[in-house]
């Protein structure tokens, strides 16, 4: 690394200027990604939190190859042919729809989820909350805040009223904080809306012996894996396949700026390093210097993309739902660090192919 490290030396400028290329393709990455996190959290952090082995869906419309929430409608029959299954413990119904909320000349949209308290298994807001009963809505403490609405005041949903039985922090379905409420009241909003339905979904678990496929036949449903059955929410998949692949695009072009900027180098060093092969020196050892001053160099421009990422994120939580956390920040920084040392690594054509004469002369 002697020599590496006298060129970072005396050519400072050029690694400053790199290094700040790395930083900011850093903050970029670090800021979209934390953001994509921040978005798939509130689209499907309700919908984790249901614990069920199975999402099951009614069957999907014609023509259609994969359920949605958002049309899914299953009827009491389709719920206790799963109930009386073999190997199903317990399947709890769940009523999910988009409405607005309102408190008197306030408004809020709200995700308002129906469950049935005495349901086994249905047990789906976090421990120690109350369970809605007729009447109450268990509220998210957002939502209250917009609609100015404490324990005990009311907010009305398509004209029926429900008490705020109990606030908790909020959860979010599709972009919406949930609002929780009896199944019964579910239903009756729901009719006064004009699309009366049982319920949307089931939320099932099974014993390891249990044989999801041949119920679903029979029961003429569709039913998924927690972690599949997000993609069933239509703006998750679309919104997150659209990010990811932002994501992916970034990560490919950082690894061809890099690329770009050590092959420059290799070249402009190609007389060095055919005197260094001239007196001796092995490939292998200018192998490691070369890929020794891009680490220097990405380590140096991924650490201070990484600390404004975390200052500017921990601004920008407040404003817009952004994730700071080890897989957001860590993970894409070691990704840029792995692709801009690939990305060097193609540039060693010229220290692996150089001719130890050319530094002699014997090439002219």
């Amino acid at each position: 690394m002697f020599v590496a490290w006298r060129e970072i030396r005396f050519a400072n400028g050029r690694f400053v200027l790199i290094a700040s290329v790395v930083a900011l393709i850093t903050i970029l990455v670090g800021f979209l990604t934390g953001l994509t996190a921040g978005l798939a959290g509130q689209n499907v952090s309700a919908v984790l939190g249901l614990g069920a082995d199975r999402i099951v869906f009614s069957a999907p419309a014609h023509g259609e190859k994969d359920p949605s929430f958002g049309d899914s409608s299953i009827t009491a029959a389709e719920a206790n042919a799963w109930a009386d299954a073999a190997g199903v413990t317990n399947a709890a119904p769940l009523g999910i729809s988009q409405t607005r909320l309102s408190a008197g000349e306030k408004r809020a949209p709200a995700a308002l989820f129906g469950i049935d308290p005495s349901a086994a298994g249905s047990h789906f807001l976090p421990a120690g909350t109350p369970m809605p009963q007729p009447g109450t809505v268990v509220l998210g403490e957002g939502t209250a805040q917009t609609l100015g609405v404490h324990v005990g005041d009311t907010v009305s949903a398509f004209g029926e009223d429900l008490r705020v039985s109990t606030l908790i922090p909020d959860t979010w379905y599709a972009h919406s904080s949930v609002a929780w409420v009896t199944l019964p009241n579910w239903q009756s909003i729901m009719s006064a809306g004009g699309q009366p339905a049982w319920a949307s979904v089931l939320a099932v678990s099974l014993k390891s012996s249990a044989h999801p496929d041949s119920i679903e036949t029979a029961t003429h449903t569709v039913s998924r894996a927690p972690i599949p059955a997000l993609l069933s929410i239509e703006s998750f998949r679309s919104e997150i396949g659209s990010l990811l692949l932002i994501v992916a695009m970034l990560f490919g072009i950082s690894a061809l700026v890099i690329g770009a900027f050590f092959t420059v180098w290799t070249i402009q060093r190609g007389p060095d390093i055919a005197v260094l092969k001239a007196l001796g020196a092995r490939t292998g050892r200018l192998v490691r210097d070369t890929l020794g001053q891009a680490l220097v160099v990405l380590i140096a421009g991924v650490g201070v993309g990484m600390l404004v990422t975390v200052g500017l994120g921990s601004l920008a939580g407040s404003a817009v739902p952004f994730v700071l956390s080890p897989l957001t920040i860590g993970l894409p920084a070691l990704g840029l660090i792995a692709l801009g040392l690939i990305g060097g690594a193609f540039a060693l054509r010229p220290v692996l192919r150089s001719d130890p004469l050319a530094a002699l002369g014997a090439a002219r």
